[in-house]
């Protein structure tokens, strides 16, 4: 029976190797691999993987045809649902969503669907097999604002339903945090992301670099000057929060995303770039989510002895399990049940070191986690040249202050309802500029949400 079948292992790089260096942390799956391991599926009548998937990708369907070698058309039935697979296998929590749910996770392993779809979308990429089909032009015209993981969905099935669309992108390069927020070792820009933009520009779909929505341009413009329908906003969430604990202004201090901004988008890492940054002999990193682990494995590789301090347990830490277990095996140190109180510095306005206090688990919070407390005389101090603030990120404001009618809630997120529509007549959000920080697998189901409800407006215009 296909569930007697072991989950296929993928192999990786030594960690002690890959340590030191940028370069992609899985291979993947090779051809044999992937028809092995998507022989386990059972096929089921009432597959619950599709109904946890945010983009509700046939997932038996396309793994049937990788099972019978058939992976133009397992591309085919991927493509239907989602525009990024190659970004998505790598990037999604399939753990907590679609392997989740696979039956054969409740006694067993479950399929690896997540390393199913990465095979599939690098197959197409490389055999330039993507499909692209979309409907005659229908003359109306969609502006989209942010080029993250919401934006490019909305705009790809936009363009699919003949739309001409236009995505304004505030940076230089395209990808939002595909390319700003995660590492290189995790998801290759050139190799993968750049080519996922591709396929879109075969759609047919128009990219503005260096567009500043609400400063080059307002939304209010895009509509009533420039003849777009409507607008998508996907501008994410790239605001940091800090701790507001004293020593926060000294030298050293940065928040995750600069960091992170620093080393992937503007290449830090690599000797023929002249981006400055630092990270001295000691980093620690302050919070437990993904953006803490791709932070303090980033640190770790630019050769910094680079320490997690998070103020949970480890059981209550909300990255996925791999990305810890990875981090862990690259030497990355873990002080659980700690919380800062105060960065220290020197005369020169560096910082020296982070005083914390340690934490017991009390009763749980609105969130469902169990609620930290200070423990009385537990104060210590954690020597370092450099804190990581990974304390997560909110919207920029710049929108809300520069558009008419557009309502934001206290935490200045976009209020819109479950399809995108916002306050604002013909502008519609998604993602994390809605929701706060959150995954690109639920930002693209935003984004296609809204591409629906756009169509929609349009047509009854």
């Amino acid at each position: 029976m296909a569930n007697k079948i072991p989950r296929v292992a993928v192999r990786e790089q030594d960690a002690q190797v890959r340590a030191t260096n940028f370069e992609e942390v899985c291979y993947g799956y090779n051809q044999q691999e992937a028809q092995t391991e998507a022989s386990r599926c059972l096929n089921c009548k009432n597959p619950r993987c599709v109904a946890a998937c945010p983009v509700n990708i046939n997932i038996p369907a396309f793994i049937n045809h990788v099972v019978e070698g058939d992976f133009k058309s397992a591309s085919d039935v991927i493509s239907e649902d989602s525009s990024l697979p190659s970004i998505c296998g790598r990037v999604c929590p399939q753990e907590t969503q679609c392997e989740g749910s696979c039956i054969l996770g409740i006694k067993g392993e479950p399929v690896a669907i997540g390393k199913l779809e990465r095979f599939v979308g690098d197959w197409s990429l490389e055999n330039d097999a993507k499909s692209v089909a979309k409907a005659e032009a229908n003359g109306h015209k969609v502006a989209v604002v942010g080029s993250g993981p919401s934006g490019l969905a909305c705009a790809s099935d936009l363009a699919k339903m003949g739309y001409e669309v236009t995505v304004f992108e505030a940076l230089h390069k395209l990808g939002g945090v595909l390319v700003y927020g995660i590492p290189e070792f995790r998801l290759p820009k050139e190799k993968i992301v750049a080519r996922e933009i591709d396929t879109l520009r075969k759609l047919g779909v128009k990219f503005e670099t260096d567009v500043v929505v609400g400063r080059t341009i307002t939304i209010d413009a895009l509509m009533d000057e420039e003849g777009f329908d409507a607008v998508f906003i996907g501008s994410g969430a790239g605001l940091p929060r800090f701790m507001g604990i004293e020593g926060e202004n000294l030298n050293g201090v940065v928040s995750a995303n600069e960091f992170l901004t620093r080393a992937n988008l503007m290449r830090a890492y690599d000797q023929e770039y002249d981006t400055p940054i630092y990270v001295g002999k000691r980093v620690v990193v302050v919070g437990g989510g993904n953006v803490a682990m791709d932070a303090v494995r980033t640190a770790k590789r630019l050769g910094a002895d680079a320490t997690i301090v998070y103020r949970r347990s480890e059981a209550e830490l909300p990255a996925r399990r791999e990305e810890v277990h990875h981090a862990k095996e690259e030497g990355i140190e873990f002080k659980m049940l700690t919380n800062p109180t105060s960065v220290l510095g020197n005369d020169k306005g560096w910082v020296t070191g982070l005083n914390c206090v340690e934490m017991e688990l009390g009763e749980p919070d609105e969130s469902g986690r169990r609620s930290p407390i200070e423990k009385a005389g537990s104060d210590f101090t954690l020597e370092c040249d450099v804190v990581i603030m990974a304390l997560g990120t909110s919207p920029n404001p710049l929108l809300k202050h520069t558009t008419k009618g557009l309502e934001t809630s206290r935490r200045g997120c976009i209020v819109a309802d479950e399809w995108g529509a916002t306050s604002r007549k013909g502008v519609f959000a998604g993602g994390d500029a809605v929701t706060g920080a959150a995954t690109v697998i639920l930002a693209m189901g935003a984004g296609r949400k809204a591409a629906k409800a756009i169509d929609e407006y349009v047509k009854s215009k």
